[in-house]
């Protein structure tokens, strides 16, 4: 069976950097930090005190305010960076086969901020019975994003949510690609959210240690790959790709952004939280990606990382992209998004796949920002191309992007220029 080949036709963003794509590529390009001080609720008696939040956000400005209600904020982020993606795409809805458009979207938590305010409301009224929202288990299940994005539009081909931590949307990616090129689908609007910055959420990452506690200076805490990084800046959002078959896109005249030529799957079977100290898993991924798309190491000019700042992930990465890519990873430019997007979780394989693709059409790598003269960490080889502090121009024939999640879950893509 000959597999159809998969592209990116539309794009959608809900980020710490901007409501918008075009907003928000600006914002990476020239090395902004989404980090500020928390203003969902009192921080005082937090340890840690800044995150990425979403600024500015108003859902009624596309969702009806009866419906906003019915939905946790995660799920109203991933229905605006859907509808984005989707008239990006300049998709005709009531032309298309909607039993052949489906909806994979990744999310690693979900309803976490419903599922506070309701156990907060049930402990203050207990006395007079258990009370409840009737809307408490639609608006908290992880699957609800996507099913929404179907009803609103009609689709009716694949319809899921993957988890799988902060591998989820990359995961998402990987099947959507997978359902286009066996030919069991059109169009599939994949993507992820996630919205975790909550007092349940920064709680449980607090109390891991997992973290920077950069309090004075938040918009520097992300440094991936110095020797001070302490630990990944929470943050939050939602970003949707449109994957098409190839010749459907051309067939109704779409606007091509890249291909996506291979994603891979592996699994460190390490540890719950900490990647494996020499980076199995993730050489393994990449090793998978580039044999699914039928692509050597040389064909690749940029990876996303996944690089969170955290002492161990950053130096097991590198460890990993050296093992697959030998002489050539001098040859490569590499840097971590998160270091101006914190960590968005189940969301971030998405936001990291648009910065990819971004990267591919516009021939330029964004900047891994925040690292300092002098904070080397000397288990790293800095004859890397780490891409510090400043975007760099060079042609992007392919770009590889990492996701890892707590757990051991690898998920890696490749986009290249569609030729």
């Amino acid at each position: 069976m000959e597999l159809k080949r998969v592209v990116v036709t539309g794009l959608g963003a809900v980020t710490p950097l901007g409501n918008t794509v075009p907003e928000f590529w600006d914002s990476i390009i020239k090395g902004k930090s989404g980090a500020a001080e928390i203003t969902y609720f009192d921080i005082e008696k937090f340890k840690v005190k800044f995150a990425c939040e979403v600024k500015n956000f108003d859902p009624l400005q596309f969702i009806d305010r009866k419906e906003a209600r019915k939905m946790d904020l995660y799920t109203q982020y991933a229905m605006v960076a859907a509808q984005q993606a989707v008239e990006d795409a300049k998709i005709a809805v009531e032309k298309e086969n909607l039993d052949r458009i489906g909806v994979i979207f990744g999310v690693g938590i979900g309803g976490i901020r419903t599922f506070e305010e309701e156990i907060t409301y049930y402990v203050q009224t207990i006395e007079q019975g258990p009370r409840f929202n009737p809307f408490f288990i639609p608006k908290m299940i992880a699957d609800i994003a996507p099913g929404l994005i179907s009803i609103k539009y009609g689709f009716r081909g694949p319809n899921f949510t993957t988890t799988s931590a902060c591998a989820s949307s990359t995961n998402a990616l990987v099947d959507a690609f997978d359902y286009i090129r066996l030919g069991k689908a059109d169009i599939i609007v994949a993507g992820g959210s996630e919205a975790a910055v909550c007092k349940t959420g920064m709680g449980g990452f607090i109390s891991m240690h997992a973290l920077s506690t950069r309090n004075e200076s938040p918009k520097t805490a992300s440094r991936p790959f110095s020797k001070s990084r302490d630990g990944f800046v929470l943050g939050e959002g939602s970003a949707c790709l449109i994957l098409e078959e190839y010749e459907h896109a051309k067939a109704r005249g779409a606007s091509i952004y890249a291909e996506l030529a291979g994603g891979g799957l592996s699994a460190d079977a390490y540890h719950i939280t900490a990647p494996h100290p020499d980076g199995l898993g993730a050489s393994l991924v990449m090793k998978n990606t580039l044999e699914d798309a039928n692509m050597q190491p040389e064909d690749i000019d940029y990876i996303n990382v996944h690089g969170t700042s955290t002492p161990l992930g950053d130096i097991a990465e590198l460890k990993a992209v050296q093992k697959v890519f030998g002489e050539h990873a001098y040859n490569l430019n590499i840097s971590s998004t998160k270091s101006m997007t914190g960590h968005l979780l189940g969301s971030a394989g998405a936001v990291e796949a648009i910065i990819s693709v971004l990267a591919i059409k516009n021939n330029i790598v964004p900047p891994t920002i925040n690292h300092e003269e002098g904070d080397n960490d000397e288990e790293i080889d800095y004859k890397l191309n780490l891409t510090f502090n400043q975007a760099q121009k060079r042609e992007i024939r392919a770009a590889l992007s990492n996701t890892f999640g707590f757990g051991g879950h690898n998920a890696s893509v490749i986009f290249k220029k569609i030729a």
